[in-house]
């Protein structure tokens, strides 16, 4: 025990998965792929648990806006370890104050957390289409490694 640390834990610490770069591959292969299947020119971001960015692509024909608004999504998603929908039907149902809530800026719909045993590894945003086909994409990346 050590000395002076009443609350020291003698358990052992918790531990969870991580997302490694192999996963972002497949994840961003099998998006792309359900995206191109059905001619959606979108752009992919896919970020860690703490929102940074791993990956983006830009498909081709994709508004150069798309760019920003993907990690946007995944951003918020994986810090709100949720998907980003969620903050959009906040708004939505009139509480129109959570716009102003810092450091999230990705409030649409297309954000997907990427969740194992109750924690969240990261994220996948998706922009450039009707915003329930941009979580269509970003669920059929993140099912590619079978969560």
């Amino acid at each position: 025990m050590l000395e002076g640390c009443s609350n020291y834990r003698t358990e052992t610490m918790k531990s969870k998965a991580i997302l490694e770069f192999a996963d972002v591959k497949i994840i961003a292969a099998a998006a792309e792929a359900e995206a191109t299947k059905n001619n959606w020119a979108v752009s992919i971001a896919i970020v860690d648990d703490g929102g940074h960015l791993l990956h983006l692509q830009r498909l081709d024909g994709a508004a150069p806006v798309s760019s920003h608004i993907a990690p946007a999504k995944a951003n918020t998603a994986a810090l709100g370890r949720r998907e980003s929908k969620v903050y959009e039907d906040v708004i939505n149902g009139g509480r129109i104050s959570f716009l102003s809530a810092p450091t999230i800026h990705g409030m649409l719909e297309g954000g997907v957390p990427i969740m194992k045993d109750g924690q969240c590894l990261g994220a996948v945003g998706v922009s450039g289409v009707k915003s329930n086909e941009d979580a269509q994409i970003a669920r059929a990346g993140i099912a590619a490694i079978g969560l």
